[in-house]
């Protein structure tokens, strides 16, 4: 994804800015997609492991980002409280 994105793009729900989400908290939401434990707020369950993702500046809410693009659906979101990651 073009960082000069992140400049213009904010959260639709609560309109924080996004970051790229760090490479631990990555690895952390695989863990929980491998066990079938991540939901995203439609409460679909997330079956393929996340490769590029953006998290509010509030560290609450996850957008992910396909093909460079970022999905910036609210209800394709996912709700870090409910994947109990910090």
């Amino acid at each position: 994804m073009k960082k000069e994105l992140l400049k213009i793009i904010c959260c639709p729900i609560t309109k924080e800015p996004l970051q790229i989400i760090d490479k631990d908290l990555l690895e952390k939401l695989n863990e929980l997609i491998v066990k079938g434990a991540l939901k995203n707020e439609k409460g679909e369950v997330q079956k393929h492991e996340i490769q590029e993702a953006l998290i509010t500046t509030d560290k609450k809410r996850i957008y992910l980002i396909r093909d460079g693009i970022p999905v910036l659906m609210s209800n394709l979101s996912i709700n870090i409280s409910q994947a109990r990651v910090k």
